[in-house]
């Protein structure tokens, strides 16, 4: 009987050799996470974040659907033999999965195997919204998020300013563009708001950050309906937020470093504050403040 092999993972070396499934005990999870990498011959993102702890490598093992499908049904399976709860089956890996030409054909392939063997588990994507500009991924990702697979997306919202943008994404894409996807998105879908908090060449975000950043994550929780899509009476926009800090080990260490997690709970606290004297009770009771130091 296959067994689980499963152990915290410090950095992205232990899945980088062509590794398309991977169990993990995931602490924004809080519980075994089955991981599927899209990524395993390169690191394939339109990020280039300062804490990102996937180590740039090339090799020549390339991904296979079928090779994926097999491994993931083995996981599970293993997971359930020897009684062990699967809290989600995470897309992650070594780069932006929604941009991989296979995503969505290996997004049906996981909701069928999950639906099969551990129905109980969720279907997460970790992603750094920039999929969101392109309309096929856009409109994917909404009828995946609010139909039968409901898909949980964790959208990465690091900045309120460009110019902390500019340090935390390194990216060519321009903050405004990807804000206004998000929040169309928003307004199509129910999403998880997940913020990188970390200081970048020593300093933490500075208080205009803040405060954007909080005015944001207001307005985004504060989105109504879509006129891109038709969508019914259903759950949309900010359901959760996830405040995490920067635990793992990254290639341009120490340029980003960790902040105390006193300071981590002190922006869920501002945060919580910001959105009781935007939103009225009924909206701002529904959304989930959660911290991971």
């Amino acid at each position: 009987m296959d067994r689980l092999n499963i152990g915290p993972i410090e950095n992205h070396r232990q899945r980088e050799e062509g590794v398309l499934v991977y169990p993990v005990y995931s602490r924004r999870s809080q519980g075994l996470s089955i991981g599927i990498n899209l990524f395993p011959d390169h690191k394939g993102c339109s990020f280039d974040c300062p804490y990102c702890e996937v180590f740039p490598f090339k090799q020549d093992t390339p991904f296979s659907l079928e090779l994926m499908e097999k491994q993931l049904f083995r996981e599970l399976s293993a997971a359930q033999n020897q009684g062990i709860i699967v809290k989600d089956v995470c897309f992650s890996g070594n780069g932006e999965p929604s941009l991989a030409p296979d995503f969505f054909a290996a997004l049906d392939a996981a909701a069928r195997i999950r639906d099969r063997v551990v129905p109980d588990a969720a279907l997460v994507l970790i992603t750094n919204g920039t999929g969101l500009l392109h309309d096929p991924i856009f409109q994917g990702l909404a009828q995946a998020a609010s139909g039968p697979k409901a898909l949980r997306i964790w959208l990465k919202l690091d900045a309120g300013t460009a110019a902390w943008y500019t340090l935390m994404a390194r990216s060519a894409i321009p903050f405004e563009r990807l804000i206004r996807a998000i929040k169309e998105f928003a307004a199509c879908a129910p999403i998880t708001i997940q913020t990188m908090l970390c200081a970048i060449q020593g300093k933490p975000p500075p208080q205009e950050e803040v405060t954007a950043w909080e005015g944001l994550v207001a307005a985004l929780a504060e989105i109504g309906a879509c006129a891109r899509c038709s969508t019914g009476e259903r759950a949309r926009g900010i359901q959760d937020i996830q405040l995490y800090g920067k635990a793992r080990p990254a290639p341009e260490d120490p340029l980003a470093t960790a902040l105390a997690p006193a300071y981590l709970e002190e922006r869920a606290a501002s945060l919580k504050a910001a959105l009781e004297r935007s939103l009225p009770p009924p909206a701002r009771s529904a959304i989930r403040i959660r911290v991971f130091p």
